[in-house]
């Protein structure tokens, strides 16, 4: 097994491999379509840097992202090509891993990362959902707009604090700051849905490769909870993905309430899908480097 950088002809490769594993590999897929496999003047947070792991075929692809997080589709991962990995990472502030469960804990113990560590390590459900069953509630769906900035700052702020997604109220306040600011750009996946000219629920794709889309970012106030909110800026959001061309979803379930809403509109549990974040931005910390990357 060989552990060696992406190149630009390894593209259609790549997503065929992908593929194969479409369900747990958006995250890839997505900053591969839209930011190619070479990303050295991309300054996009998610920007990402590939390795491919071969044998005498495509085994495995891994990746980092400008932001800071790792992301693999290694079904069968090999130890020796986990370590070249690490050893390539080399000193890049890492803050955390996704991916299928098994494939993040092998990862997890080459790149000597204990539970201690970490502020977050969970497996979540993983469901698929085919839009030609959806039925569109009419909600009345939009997107945000300047004006929703400092709202939808007290609105991020419950969402990371809620998912544990962020660590202390400070830096939970400044990330907050930071997806509300890019949620009312132009051209921003974030939408809201209205009763009565209020906004009442959020929810976005953050990630979207061909006819596939992802879900993320579903949050819905406390003062609107229990009224079904969570479901129909959920299926509005996806109603107008199929308008535009899609006709798949999928999606993972932070808890149990969130996962029967999610069931209520068809969603189908399929798997699971894991989530490792960091205490703090730290450097890989492998054994030292015994394997050798390709060029």
């Amino acid at each position: 097994m060989t552990l060696r950088p992406a190149r630009d002809a390894d593209r259609p490769a790549m997503e065929r491999f992908l593929a194969q594993h479409a369900e747990t590999s958006m995250f890839l897929r997505s900053n591969l379509a839209t930011h190619g496999v070479v990303a050295r003047d991309d300054t996009h947070r998610d920007a990402t840097r590939f390795w491919l792991s071969e044998g005498p075929d495509l085994r495995g692809v891994f990746g980092v992202t400008r932001a800071g997080y790792l992301l693999m589709q290694a079904p069968d991962p090999v130890p020796a090509d986990l370590r070249a990995w690490a050893d390539a990472l080399g000193d890049q502030a890492l803050l955390g891993i996704t991916g299928v469960p098994a494939q993040i804990d092998a990862a997890l113990e080459v790149l000597g990362w204990p539970r201690s560590v970490m502020s977050l390590r969970q497996d979540e459900p993983l469901y698929r959902l085919a839009l030609a069953d959806l039925t569109d509630p009419g909600a009345d769906l939009r997107p945000p707009g300047p004006q929703d900035a400092a709202l939808l700052t007290g609105w991020f702020d419950g969402y990371l604090r809620q998912t544990g997604m962020a660590g202390d109220a400070a830096e939970r306040l400044r990330q907050a700051r930071a997806r509300a600011q890019a949620a009312v750009a132009e051209g921003s996946p974030v939408r809201m849905i209205y009763e009565a000219g209020q906004p009442v629920a959020m929810a976005a794709l953050n990630a979207q490769v061909g006819d596939m889309v992802q879900v993320g970012g579903v949050f819905v106030p406390d003062d609107q909870r229990n009224r079904g909110q969570g479901r129909r800026v959920t299926a509005a959001l996806l109603a107008e993905a199929r308008r535009h061309g899609a006709s798949v979803a999928i999606l993972f379930a932070n808890n149990r309430a969130a996962a029967r809403a999610y069931e209520g509109i068809g969603f189908r549990h399929i798997g699971s899908y894991g989530l490792a974040l960091l205490d703090g931005p730290r450097p890989a910390s492998p054994q030292p480097p015994t394997t050798e990357i390709q060029a």
